[in-house]
């Protein structure tokens, strides 16, 4: 099943909000990527340049992306990226394909 990773930051009216009333952000995250029929993998609270980061299993990428859409337009979260994650067994099939696939290019000049 694919994975996904998505990170991005809370507005500062999200911000104000979880200060007036904790919430479990980790739920709300688990309850949007199972609506969207997907897994939950992992939810971090991230320093840097964004302030939290999930890994998503799921089989339609455009399902993560509406569900994405949708928690961007409630104005809690901006600054979303999605990124598509292999692991290293799905990354060696691939340089395993890549060697098969080589012979067939032929670079400019050859």
């Amino acid at each position: 099943m694919p994975r996904f990773i998505v990170t991005g930051n809370y507005t500062s009216s999200a911000m104000k909000a979880m200060i007036d009333s904790p919430s479990d952000r980790e739920a709300a995250a688990r309850a949007l990527v199972e609506a969207a029929g997907g897994t939950l993998e992992s939810f971090y609270l991230t320093t840097g340049d964004h302030d939290f980061a999930i890994k998503v299993t799921i089989d339609d990428v455009s399902n993560l992306l509406a569900a994405l859409l949708a928690t961007g337009a409630s104005g809690a979260v901006s600054n979303l990226k999605t990124i598509r994650a292999f692991t290293a067994d799905e990354f060696k099939e691939m340089q395993e394909k890549a060697g098969r696939f080589a012979g067939a290019y032929k670079a400019p000049g050859s």
